[in-house]
């Protein structure tokens, strides 16, 4: 997508996109699994730029937590919601800053100024090489040295299943232009009107190598959903019904989510690497 395609989807969500972290079904699991990671690596009382932060809820996250955010987003709609959100939760004084920005264009900030970056969606809107160049370049710039990147992505059989998965779009899989741009490109382009398309999906065994070329120290390549994408509602129904079960399966999802065995196969992908300039 181009930035102005990125913005006019996500123009449509309104609060779809805050709500989904919550949806069991969905996002709970890729949030829980992605909070504890962030818990783990950031160091306390962090500076952290959370680009591509969309309805603010990880900059709410990080700022509960004592850490000073920095939310930027390319859809005016989605930093609307936030700004709203950000002051519900009460933690805008933890908040330094909200901004209209493009991850391929970080320029509003100097050299070294951030303790870590989330980048938690652009990647996987941009199936351009050098867009991916402009923003791993962009993300080591504004790091200070050792600092943190977390970044999303999608691998490409992701992009497949979510093909066959909604009903009007299977018809592409009879398309041999679509499964070969995406399956030896991971590049998803979807002509449904409205509908996320010029995708990029990777290969997991490539993110690490990508990132090294950019300077980073590879700490972990997980999948967000684990090994329970397909059954997520379960682990939920846990947390009520048998609490103590609920902190055994979870902490058995968080140990194996980097099991290289399942990440082709996840729907998101988080890379945490350290800025080794």
């Amino acid at each position: 997508m181009t930035s102005d395609a990125v913005r006019a989807y996500y123009a449509s969500f309104g609060e779809r996109e805050w709500a989904r972290l919550e949806n069991p079904d969905d996002g709970a699991v890729e949030f829980a699994v992605t909070c504890h990671t962030l818990a783990t690596y950031l160091p306390p009382n962090a500076r952290v730029l959370d680009i591509g932060g969309g309805p603010g809820r990880y900059t709410i996250w990080l700022a509960q937590r004592g850490h000073r955010a920095v939310l930027a987003d390319l859809s005016p709609e989605l930093l609307s919601i936030a700004r709203s959100k950000i002051d519900q939760f009460g933690v805008g004084v933890m908040v330094e800053e909200i901004v209209e920005a493009d991850a391929c264009d970080l320029s509003h900030w100097a050299d070294d100024s951030f303790d870590a970056v989330l980048c938690l969606g652009p990647f996987y809107h941009l199936p351009d090489p050098q867009d991916r160049h402009r923003a791993a370049t962009e993300l080591g710039r504004v790091l200070r040295p050792e600092g943190l990147a977390f970044v999303a992505f999608m691998p490409r059989y992701a992009f497949l299943r979510r093909t066959l998965a909604i009903s009007d779009e299977r018809r592409h899989l009879a398309q041999p232009d679509f499964v070969a741009r995406l399956l030896e490109d991971g590049v998803f382009i979807n002509n449904i009107p409205g509908r996320f398309t010029n995708g990029y999906g990777v290969r997991p065994e490539e993110v690490a190598p990508f990132f090294e070329q950019y300077g980073f120290t590879t700490l972990v390549l997980l999948g967000t959903e684990s090994v329970i994408a397909d059954i997520q509602r379960a682990l939920f129904e846990l947390a009520t019904s048998d609490p103590v079960a609920y902190q055994a399966a979870f902490d058995i999802i968080v140990r194996v989510a980097s099991d290289p065995s399942i990440l082709g196969v996840a729907v998101h992908l988080l890379y945490v690497g350290s800025n080794s300039r």
